[in-house]
């Protein structure tokens, strides 16, 4: 049995669409078992908290990880909705550790013809990068083709107990896009809180536009994830890679 962190609901919820029996009960639990299918755990953004949850995940009987989610986009040529399944997890300060090459494989194989799939490296960040100028200056230093905030995390515990271990991403915001502040900050423990972003927004309403164009990019995110879901059920059933 696989085990799956996703920092956010939202992001979780993509798992509604396959017949894994996960609604709201089971992405709004801090730890789920989805029924003929993976465990969950939705963690809330950032390494420490992934960390926990992929701890959480191996100690409830997970024998391979998944990280899966949103990303931000630091290649240029990536769009909103593509699908990054990186052949390696990177810090800015050097860690590196590899997905399962076979994994990637075949998740690739199962969605490659349905949405474009991008490989390369993702960078794990300790803060999001919300700026152009930010994203421009990672993609120059780490070659990174995307960013998150989880996936090393999971990634470490993964290897630390010799565990198959893989990054699954769709791209939200672009390396155009700036990231709009009042969305961060109506981010708490998995969950965006509305009425945090609308306070945000009242603040700061020159992002109002720049949060329009995210919803758009997020719908086209959460179609790509919803269905490269289905596509991680082989995995689920226990056909593990090395």
């Amino acid at each position: 049995m696989i085990g799956v962190v996703a920092a956010l609901a939202a992001e979780a919820r993509a798992l509604e669409s396959v017949a894994w029996g996960c609604g709201p009960a089971c992405w709004r639990a801090p730890l789920a078992d989805l029924h003929a299918g993976p465990l969950l755990a939705v963690s809330g953004m950032g390494c420490a908290a992934a960390e926990q949850a992929a701890r959480r995940l191996i100690d409830a009987g997970a024998s391979g990880l998944v990280s899966f989610g949103l990303a931000g986009g630091l290649d240029p040529e990536i769009g909103a909705g593509d699908i990054v399944l990186p052949s390696e997890v990177i810090s800015r300060d050097g860690a590196r550790f590899p997905a399962s090459q076979e994994w990637r494989e075949r998740l690739g194989a199962a969605v490659a013809a349905r949405m474009p799939v991008v490989t390369g490296s993702l960078l794990t960040a300790a803060q999001a990068i919300d700026s152009v100028e930010d994203k421009a200056a990672a993609f120059r230093e780490t070659g990174a083709v995307a960013v998150d905030m989880e996936s090393l995390a999971v990634a470490q515990v993964a290897a630390a107990h010799h565990l198959p271990f893989i990054a699954v991403r769709a791209i939200v915001d672009t390396a155009a896009d700036a990231l709009p502040r009042a969305v961060l900050a109506a981010s708490e423990s998995g969950h965006i809180r509305i009425w945090r972003l609308m306070g945000g927004l009242a603040l700061a309403p020159a992002e109002l536009a720049a949060l329009f164009r995210l919803a758009q990019r997020y719908r086209a995110a959460m179609r790509s994830l919803a269905a490269i879901a289905g596509a991680l059920a082989p995995l689920a059933a226990g056909r593990h890679a090395a």
